[in-house]
């Protein structure tokens, strides 16, 4: 019996969820700017602040997560890759965490946060068995992130029900585990591209090996962001996120970012690790001096990093696994360009108060203009067969 193939949308996870989440992140962006312009109510539990920052933490950044995770473990594990069905289900089970939280109103606030954190739960489930399976052990904590952002959702949702939680622990636990994912999979993936492009071209200095300074950095920014979890105010804590954007700094610096300029598809790998290094600089001196707002941080941390390298392995993941070329034409520059005005738009709007609500407008539209961009770009190669034929 031949088994039938499933739709090029659902053979494989970066299809669905990459389309899905650029379009969640540019309307619910949009959704937002409009509550906070008009006073207009959303029909959540969440305050217009606290659903955007769940919105984008839990339905953009979790698409993202979900796309890239389930297209990786094949390669990594040799198993088959989740495709039609349950792949179709993972999808559904991710839009209806979406609707959830944005009418959690309308519903018992425990079905709302059941109904929200079923998506991360079966992808925690689903990443763990592929690769456990595989005994892959080399990515065996690959899961741990999506667990503590599953953790996250839920201590969101407690939080609004009244249970006594450190003020926004929920939502410092997403960045966190967010942050480290991006620490992580980038010091795999921002040398060993960068290497393989600076060797066709025959350049001779490449970017270092994997040393001390990797481990390092990989150690005391987690358990920086660790402690900024729990004494997000503390000196000590702002003295040890210095060191962590330090070392991260010495990190990058070691990766030959500058010689690849001249490839935009390379290169934003490079300025999303950046944005790491000046969004944790930040969020150390927001806690030692009252000169650095701690929005500023924060967005740097999003917009910045997150958003940055987000768009960055969107693009590059799309191209490569849909049987193109690996170089950024114009459309692909233009998205790169506009997510990183949008992310610097952002920052500067906390340090200005008077005209904040214009620079976040702004910031707003730029940001929107960027995902809707890889949506008109991206969307029809993400549901259309291989241009190669395979």
């Amino acid at each position: 019996m031949i088994t039938p193939q499933p739709p090029a949308f659902l053979t494989l996870a970066f299809r669905p969820f990459f389309l899905l989440g650029a379009l969640w992140s540019a309307l619910a962006l949009a959704a937002w700017i409009v509550a906070l312009l008009t006073g207009t109510a959303l029909p959540s539990r969440f305050d217009p602040l606290s659903w955007h920052i769940h919105a984008m933490l839990f339905g953009f950044v979790l698409a993202a997560v979900a796309g890239f995770m389930l297209t990786a473990i094949p390669s990594w594990t040799g198993r088959p890759a989740v495709s039609g069905a349950p792949l179709a289900a993972l999808a559904a089970l991710w839009l209806l965490g979406r609707i959830a939280s944005l009418t959690s109103a309308l519903m018992p606030l425990a079905l709302a946060a059941a109904i929200d954190v079923a998506f991360p739960a079966a992808l925690c489930a689903v990443a763990a068995r592929e690769i456990l399976a595989a005994r892959n052990w080399r990515n065996a904590a690959m899961p741990v992130p999506i667990a503590a952002l599953g953790i996250a959702d839920l201590l969101m949702y407690l939080e609004r029900g009244g249970v006594a939680l450190p003020a926004g622990l929920g939502w410092r636990l997403a960045l966190a585990a967010a942050l480290v994912l991006i620490c992580v999979v980038g010091g795999r993936i921002v040398p060993a591209f960068t290497r393989n492009w600076l060797v066709k071209r025959g350049v001779q200095t490449l970017p270092a090996a994997t040393d001390a300074v990797d481990r390092g950095a990989l150690i005391v920014l987690p358990a920086s962001l660790a402690a900024w979890l729990i004494w997000p105010s503390a000196t000590p804590v702002g003295a040890l996120l210095l060191l962590a954007a330090a070392l991260h700094l010495l990190r990058l610096s070691r990766w030959r970012g500058l010689a690849t300029l001249a490839e935009p598809l390379l290169a934003v790998l490079h300025l999303g690790y950046a944005w790491v290094v000046v969004g944790v600089a930040l969020l150390g001196a927001s806690i030692l001096t009252a000169v650095v707002p701690l929005p500023a941080a924060i967005h740097a941390l999003t917009a910045g990093a997150i958003g940055t390298m987000v768009l960055a392995v969107m693009t590059r993941v799309s191209l490569g696994h849909t049987g193109r070329p690996l170089a950024a034409d114009r459309g692909t520059a233009l998205i790169y360009a506009l997510v990183t005005l949008a992310a610097l738009t952002r920052v500067v709007a906390a340090f200005h108060a008077g005209a904040y609500l214009r620079w976040v407008e702004l910031a707003a539209a730029l940001w929107i203009a960027a995902f809707a961009g890889f949506v008109l770009r991206y969307g029809p190669m993400l549901v259309a067969p291989r241009a190669d034929g395979r």
